[in-house]
């Protein structure tokens, strides 16, 4: 099919899929009971079961992951014996809306505003499964690939449903090239596709000096303080410049692919103004190459109800985000023995692992990168970026190593502009356009290059 007919039926399609995109916005499906009912997840699963049943997924189902959520899986066949095999992923569960009222429209009603359209979920990533839906509507009965689906439900909340459910299931889901539709573009009309994630490691370390709170006038000075010695452990994770300096972790990698400009950086992350940028790499290098330590939270009294009083104890929650090419356990072991060391004055220190994920890097070589990368620049008239993320999705590297002559494609909707998982979350109906023709030129040049 031909570009300008392809571009022309998805243009056609929008107005429909605004609609549609409306309704699914509408479900407030959080994977978390305790903030919103479980049925909204099940009515959201469902939603998405009925669109891709009624596009030839006939053997569409419910199925139950390993920590209760439904994913959508099905199969659509193609006529062509020999015809390669896509997975289409996305995932319809959301972030929570967080404070209402930072948001400028209703967090579960899409609004336009400025040519964008506002809601949780718009971009991250119901935009991601309107895009499937765009793509293989425009294609019709024209579609020349195999076809295979999952969409889940509790990937915002990690709780490795749909990773348990890939290995205990690896022919439902097998696929010659997967895309991954959970990332996005450089910018609105720079289409990319990501190559690498960082992984992670969440550890909360705790400081313990003295038995119980003293009298701060009758014993400072001589007492030690568990809140300063861990204010003293937290501010050896970085230099001066911001470095990341976990004795035994190299922070000198740099990033090869697509650059990320300061002042778009500065723009995307809402930097202040005069306050600088950390580190001695590049923006790139800094959020994509290396590793990096933030602290997430601290347990310590708060200045409103505090005491005058020596802390005996406080904890901090820390997340160390791993470059390709780094073992995360190694990194993990690091950052441990890192906390262990830089404590001052013989004070006790505990850690505790609560989470871990590897780093992903992409296999750029084979068919469906060279079919994506042309997609993209037909659909955009510019070539196609390499973006890393500093982000992690676990679940590539369980497709990665059940699937390991499959091509990962991370790629989506999402560019910056989306605010995902802020309040105030929007999708630029272009790119949506965009990347829904992108997709379906896709599949074209992919079965055609599998030949």
């Amino acid at each position: 099919m031909e570009l300008t007919e392809l571009r022309s039926r998805v243009q056609e399609l929008m107005p429909a899929a605004r609609d549609e995109l409306a309704e699914l916005v509408a479900i407030r499906s959080v994977a978390d009971p305790r903030q919103f009912p479980p049925e909204e997840c099940e009515r959201a699963a469902r939603w998405v079961l009925g669109r891709f049943s009624a596009l030839g997924f006939a053997d569409a189902f419910l199925a139950e992951t390993a920590d209760g959520s439904q994913a959508v899986v099905g199969s659509r066949p193609c006529a062509d014996p020999y015809a390669p095999t896509v997975l289409l992923y996305a995932h319809y569960d959301v972030q929570p809306p967080l404070a209402e009222s930072e948001w400028r429209t209703p967090p579960f009603t899409l609004t336009e505003v400025d040519g964008r359209w506002y809601g949780r979920g718009a971009a991250d990533c119901k935009g991601n499964i309107l895009m499937h839906l765009l793509a293989l509507r425009a294609l019709g009965d024209d579609v020349p690939v195999n076809l295979k689906l999952v969409v889940e439900g509790s990937e915002e909340q990690g709780t490795g449903g749909l990773e348990t459910f890939v290995q205990n299931h690896p022919d439902l889901l097998r696929a010659d090239a997967i895309l991954i539709c959970d990332t996005g573009n450089a910018a609105v009309g720079r289409p990319a596709t990501t190559v690498t994630l960082r992984g992670l490691v969440t550890v909360v370390v705790t400081v313990e000096a003295l038995a119980s709170e003293v009298h701060s006038g009758m014993f400072g000075g001589a007492a030690p303080d568990a809140l300063a010695a861990l204010v003293a452990v937290l501010a050896s994770l970085r230099d001066e410049r911001g470095n990341t300096t976990v004795t035994g972790l190299d922070s000198t990698q740099l990033w090869t692919g697509e650059p990320y400009p300061p002042e778009q950086f500065r723009g995307d992350a809402g930097v202040l103004d005069d306050v600088v940028l950390l580190g001695d790499g590049s923006v790139a290098d800094m959020v994509w190459a290396r590793p990096t330590v933030t602290v997430l939270g601290i347990d310590c009294p708060p200045v409103v109800g505090s005491a005058a009083a020596i802390v005996p104890r406080a904890a901090a929650r820390l997340n160390l985000r791993v470059p390709p090419g780094m073992n995360v356990e190694e990194a993990r072991d690091a950052l441990v023995a890192h906390l262990h060391a830089a404590a001052p004055w013989g004070v006790r220190v505990a850690t505790r692992t609560e989470a871990m994920g590897r780093p992903f890097m992409a296999g750029l070589d084979g068919p469906a990168y060279k079919a994506i990368g042309w997609a993209m620049e037909e659909a955009y008239g510019s070539p196609m970026a390499l973006l890393g993320q500093g982000g992690s999705i676990p679940l590539c590297n369980v497709l990665a190593e059940t699937y390991p002559a499959a091509e990962l494609i991370l790629m989506g909707v999402e560019e910056p502009r989306t605010l995902m998982h802020a309040p105030n979350e929007s999708v630029d109906p272009a790119e949506l356009a965009s990347m829904a023709l992108t997709e379906a030129l896709f599949l074209c040049r992919y079965a055609a290059l599998s030949r």
